[in-house]
């Protein structure tokens, strides 16, 4: 009975960690979604952190789509180019968001 018992010990902590994992997912995939747009890392980590907080999961993940916008990435991609991809999306909430999250971490 103690291998059995010992088994649901250990598996209670990965399922925890598993159930954690799962919550970090839209922030993470944002944050790559954006730097694959041509934000830098730091401007896209800073974003992602504050918009996935005040936007839905799907709305999330149309963003996190905008990185297949993008053909090469020589430079960084300008803020200003950032949000006119954002308006082509034609959801004032994504604009809204994401021109704020814009201005405050570019202020940083």
């Amino acid at each position: 009975m103690e291998g059995k018992a010992m088994k649901k010990w250990l598996f209670v902590p990965a399922a925890a960690a598993l159930a954690l994992a799962g919550c970090a997912t839209p922030e993470t995939r944002l944050r790559n979604g954006l730097h694959n747009a041509g934000l830098s890392e730091a401007m896209s980590a800073c974003m992602a952190e504050r918009m996935v907080d005040r936007l839905s999961l799907l709305q999330l993940r149309r963003l996190s789509a905008l990185g297949s916008l993008k053909d090469k990435r020589i430079t960084d991609l300008s803020l200003d180019q950032f949000l006119h991809k954002v308006r082509a999306l034609k959801d004032a909430e994504i604009l809204a968001v994401s021109t704020s999250s814009a201005a405050i971490c570019a202020l940083r």
